[in-house]
């Protein structure tokens, strides 16, 4: 029979989940003066040194800064921030191209390539410095819930039967688009499963990208190349999941050729970098972000398709409103918990990512449909927005972050 260990105190924030949205979270609340415990089901020593996985993250202008605020980006290798100068969007085997450009948005770049596992160290390794940081590993949330005063998580680790009850003013799931502690809070999400695999893999090439992706909306797949240091590019291939088995039998010549024969051949010959990763793309949106001291952050509350790079960038938005909601609470005094604050957050943050949500996943509904009506209406859209310049501008202020008074 299993047993509960009894609580032994109530912490201000309990957070489950030790990736880079929890423990971002985790830092921003230690500089507003708030402690908090990091739950993490994997091993600790996992988290230090945590492995390549194939994932670059796109990181706007406003991103960047909250990293900066939180002492992130400074720890970040120097050679391995990459900055995106220009992007172009390609529908087929349509001529229309639709660019973007930094210097003509007035800015130095319109956002930074870093691999994710650079991230996560970074964030490991400032978290370990922050006094009002507990980190746990080896804790799987197996229950939760809440009373008057205070919510809790039950948590079994790897040494045999028996949980621990972790008891909180607040508790903030961060563990993932397909969140255990989400549904263990009994709320839903909506996903949409696009049937599609991404093949993520660092590629090295003759020619220089000069900071441009490229989104490849090609007939049967897509492809992205995006600018990392060097002469070298991460390389973003979405099929049909049931496709997915064959690039991936494929040895490290053939499926180098394969792929720059897809590019057309515009880095010249490639040469496989790094490992290849297979994801499949399932995008969340939860129904709530917010309950009676409860809330969502990160993937948790809005796991976004790839294809326009919002993913890692809306955890940081929603982490950076709600450390400041939580930092004028305890300033006054007010319980960390109480829902009134706790919903208007959410509401915000329901505001900024709702629309975009809905939007990109119209986006790779169409730019993925290869019938005939749908080939006329994709080249229709880039056409428009090439040739329309507010809608453009408007379109590269998503990408960066930045609203149309900021400049670089």
């Amino acid at each position: 029979m299993k047993t509960s260990s009894p609580d032994t105190s109530i912490a201000d924030v309990l957070i489950v989940g030790a990736g880079p949205a929890g423990l971002a979270l985790a830092i921003a609340l230690a500089q507003a003066g708030i402690a908090s415990t990091v739950l993490e089901q994997a091993p600790l020593a996992s988290l230090a040194d945590p492995p390549e996985d194939g994932r670059d993250i796109a990181l706007t202008h406003r991103a960047r800064h909250v990293l900066e605020s939180l002492g992130l980006w400074q720890g970040l290798p120097a050679a391995e921030i990459a900055p995106l100068r220009q992007a172009q969007v390609v529908d087929g085997t349509s001529p229309w191209v639709l660019p973007f450009s930094a210097a003509s948005e007035g800015h130095e770049a319109l956002g930074w390539l870093v691999p994710n596992h650079h991230i996560r160290a970074a964030c490991h390794a400032l978290a370990t410095r922050v006094p009002e940081i507990r980190l746990q590993g080896d804790a799987c949330a197996v229950a939760f819930g809440r009373d008057r005063d205070s919510a809790w998580v039950e948590t079994n680790g790897p040494q045999g039967p028996g949980t621990t009850r972790h008891r909180a003013r607040l508790v903030v799931a961060a563990d993932s688009r397909f969140s255990a502690l989400r549904r263990l809070a009994g709320m839903g999400a909506r996903m949409l499963d696009f049937g599609r695999t991404a093949i993520v893999c660092r590629m090295a090439h003759e020619r220089e990208h000069e900071g441009v992706a490229h989104e490849c909306f090609r007939y049967g797949n897509t492809l992205a190349m995006l600018p990392m240091a060097g002469r070298q590019s991460s390389a973003v291939l979405t099929v049909r999941s049931d496709e997915a088995p064959g690039w991936l039998s494929l040895g490290e010549q053939a499926f180098a050729a394969r792929l720059a024969d897809q590019f057309a051949h515009r880095l010249g010959g490639m040469k496989v970098a790094g490992r290849r990763h297979a994801y499949p793309l399932v995008a969340t949106y939860a129904q709530r972000f917010a309950d009676p001291r409860f809330a969502l952050v990160g993937d948790a509350a809005v796991g976004m398709h790839p294809v326009t790079a919002h993913g890692y960038n809306f955890g940081l938005y929603g982490i950076e409103r709600l450390a400041a909601a939580l930092k004028a609470s305890h300033a006054t005094g007010r319980d960390l918990g109480d829902t009134a604050v706790l919903e208007r957050w959410a509401a915000e943050h329901r505001r900024v990512t709702l629309p975009i949500y809905l939007g990109t996943n119209a986006i790779v509904r169409l730019f993925t449909d290869d019938r005939a009506p749908a080939r006329l209406a994709r080249g229709a859209v880039l056409r428009l927005a090439s040739g329309i310049g507010p809608l453009k501008s408007a379109i590269a202020r998503q990408l960066t972050g930045r609203s149309p008074l900021q400049r670089a």
